[in-house]
């Protein structure tokens, strides 16, 4: 094998097991359209939903029955009509709608415990009428009411995957038809799920097939590969949800689920094989994600910012952690420095110290003792690692002397002096002995 595919390949495994290592005890909602099953690819999927439950992310499973209920009405002629895309279920319907939603539900029970992974369907979900709207009664239509958390949290404890069927009932016992991507929706706020996926028949958001600004960035295959809120909104504004426009309604329901704290919600194509595990493993993807903006709390450091800075910093200063700086060295170095605010107080800062050679530095990462445990030190570091990636970085380094252990998790792998851009090599305070770590952009 050339040195090259090595390399290669070694980045590729430090890729994933960083990603495992980041999603392990994690939750991921997957909603997994009919169509998958119609097209006979469900335990393709299945596969790898074994693999990501073995690796310790917890898998919450909603299964979409819509087709399936079509299906099943049809063979008995009754009636099955919606509008705006929302089923009216008649009362005398409703047996017949369960009927569909567990035989889906039980079928991918049992491709999972083909695979040795236990499962159960339960009755979680509280449902209320969704009642009559602009004038059409959906009948025993409902929506999501709440959520029985503490059931789902015992069940995914116990180390099973706990599977949801598109019906509800309320406090009565009285059984709705509700609609499984809102459902999978709920589960992903309500459960605080790092991923929630749709697992559809078609490959995320594909250019040509919607109304797209310049803003959009655009993949060599046509596909949008990811969006923040603020573009997410912008496609919807462009985009009127309608007949043969399948991503609007997905697109609508991430915007909601990203506000509501889901960090990450993906739009991938179930037909392509190990599509999960190339869109959890892979920078790039291979569908559409929406993220919320974690940067939103992250700006550029101002004169007024020092004195707070300095604060946040005396501490780690104090225990050795970072090297002491003074206001003029801030100063001086003012655009190098970010700040993370949040209601108008300064919780962390970090900078990023450009050198030759395509090589920058990630320095004076802080974070207050009351943030610390909340992710701050991430959000800032993922944020200057983008900076470096826009501005064509090939490689950042850090020189740590206490917090190598936290870095090595994030994805920073050990060098050495030699590995340092002449001026830093130079400068290098061997009395100190700092750690060096790499990430390779």
């Amino acid at each position: 094998m050339e040195s090259e595919d090595i390399k290669q390949h070694v980045d590729l495994i430090r890729e994933v097991f960083l990603y495992a290592q980041r999603f392990r005890e994690g939750t991921f909602v997957l909603h997994i359209d009919y169509a998958i099953n119609l097209q006979g690819l469900l335990a393709e999927v299945v596969k790898d939903l074994v693999l990501l439950q073995q690796s310790g992310i917890r898998m919450v499973l909603v299964p979409g029955a819509s087709q399936r209920i079509d299906e099943i009405l049809a063979s008995y002629k009754l009636e099955n009509t919606k509008h705006a895309g929302v089923r009216i279920s008649q009362p005398e319907a409703i047996p017949f709608i369960k009927m569909a939603a567990f035989d889906v539900s039980n079928h991918l029970m049992t491709l999972l415990t083909a695979r040795g992974t236990n499962a159960v369907i339960g009755n979680w979900v509280r449902a209320r009428s969704l009642g009559v709207r602009d004038g059409v009664d959906y009948g025993d239509t409902g929506t999501v009411d709440r959520i029985k958390l503490e059931h789902v949290q015992k069940v995914l404890e116990d180390g099973l995957v706990p599977i949801f069927p598109c019906v509800g009932w309320n406090a009565a016992g009285k059984p709705y038809n509700i609609s499984s991507r809102e459902l999978a929706q709920e589960l992903a706020v309500q459960l605080g799920a790092q991923k929630l996926f749709f697992v559809t028949d078609f490959n995320g958001i594909n250019a040509d097939d919607y109304a797209l600004d310049a803003h959009f960035e655009v993949t060599v295959d046509r596909r949008v590969p990811r969006m923040d809120i603020a573009e997410a909104r912008r496609f919807l504004e462009l985009n009127n949800e309608g007949p043969g426009r399948p991503a609007v309604e997905l697109v609508r329901r991430g915007v909601a689920a990203a506000r509501a704290g889901v960090a990450r919600v993906h739009i991938v194509d179930g037909r392509i094989s190990g599509v999960l595990l190339k869109e959890i493993f892979s920078n790039l993807g291979v569908g559409t994600m929406l993220h919320a903006n974690v940067y939103e709390s992250i700006r550029p450091m101002q004169l007024q910012d020092v004195s707070d800075v300095l604060r946040i910093m005396r501490p780690l200063v104090r225990n050795g952690v970072l090297v002491e700086r003074s206001e003029d060295d801030l100063r001086d170095r003012l655009d190098d420095y970010v700040v993370f605010e949040t209601d108008g107080t300064i919780y962390g800062c970090g900078a990023l110290h450009e050198f030759p050679d395509g090589k920058a530095e990630l320095a004076a990462i802080a974070v207050d003792a009351g943030h610390a445990e909340r992710g701050t030190g991430r959000k800032i570091v993922e944020f200057l690692l983008s900076r470096a990636r826009r501005r064509g970085f090939r490689q950042v380094f850090a020189l740590t002397t206490q917090t190598y252990d936290w870095f090595s998790i994030n994805g920073f792998y050990t060098g050495g002096v030699q590995d340092l851009p002449p001026g830093k090599r130079e400068a290098y305070d061997h009395e100190r002995n700092s750690r060096i770590l790499l990430y390779d952009l």
